[in-house]
């Protein structure tokens, strides 16, 4: 979201030592779009509060945690890449989407202090689709990319009734790992894609990082793409992708990472505020 210099000043006039403090955590962080607006949206929920960028290393991740634990001014902390399943360990709770992938990328505190943890990638991309006309039920699914943001979607996927889901993704390990855990509950064939057509699917889903910079190739062949295949995309800068932009070439409708980070900010929103 674009911070305009209304939303700037009005910040900047109602900052105080009682504003509530939430961070958000990645390596790089200059990217993301959270800041300002999860912070509008926290205050036109009423909350003073405001959303600090951190840029925090792999090997610096436990030091922060350390550090911002014992603020008691700082009531929540989102995550992003590539911390995602890292964080997780720092949660004392999870939630149980977060506890069968491992990963998180929001926590907000525990009555005794502690981390909460929860994930809102995978309802913000079904919620997404559900906007554009999508509703996964039934459906074949392809997924690319099986990190923190891509886990979270399989699970939603599976969630959501998929008929089938395929993984995709350059880690074979992971790949595999999480074909495992989403297999496991029984809610829908999940398989491991043996190629790099698009064919076949139903609802086709980037979760990888292609995209995000200039001269990176589609992550997967749009040519056999069936113009009714709804397709995503969880990059945001660009704001239309080469792959979002092949994919309305064949005529396919289509979910920007723009469109997914609305409704994913939605979710962060309500699980940091809930009581």
């Amino acid at each position: 979201m674009a911070q305009d210099t209304s939303f700037s000043a009005s910040l900047d006039a109602g900052l105080s030592g009682a504003t509530r403090v939430y961070f958000i955590v990645g390596d790089p962080i200059a990217q993301v779009r959270s800041p300002s607006g999860v912070t509008a949206a926290m205050r036109a929920a009423g909350r003073d509060a405001i959303v600090v960028p951190a840029h925090v290393a792999p090997s610096d991740l436990g030091a922060f945690f350390a550090g911002v634990t014992p603020m008691q001014n700082v009531d929540g902390i989102i995550i992003t890449v590539p911390h995602k399943f890292s964080a997780a360990q720092y949660c004392r709770t999870l939630t149980g989407e977060s506890d069968i992938l491992g990963a998180t990328n929001m926590l907000r505190r525990n009555a005794d202090g502690s981390w909460h943890g929860g994930m809102s990638d995978g309802v913000g991309m079904v919620a997404a689709l559900a906007d554009a006309g999508c509703e996964p039920a039934g459906k074949r699914a392809l997924l690319i990319g099986a990190g923190g943001a891509g886990s979270a979607i399989g699970h939603a996927l599976v969630e959501a009734g998929v008929a089938s889901l395929a993984i995709r993704d350059f880690d074979a390990a992971r790949t595999g790992a999480l074909a495992s855990r989403l297999a496991s509950l029984g809610r829908g064939a999940v398989s491991i894609a043996d190629d790099d057509a698009a064919h076949g699917y139903d609802i086709v889903v980037n979760a990888s990082p292609a995209g995000m910079r200039p001269g990176d190739p589609v992550p997967i062949d749009v040519s056999s793409l069936a113009p009714a295949t709804f397709v995503g995309d969880v990059v945001t800068k660009p704001p239309i992708t080469p792959f979002i932009e092949a994919a309305r070439g064949r005529g396919c409708p289509t979910v920007t990472g723009t469109q997914m980070f609305g409704r994913v900010c939605d979710a962060i929103v309500d699980f940091l505020l809930k009581d």
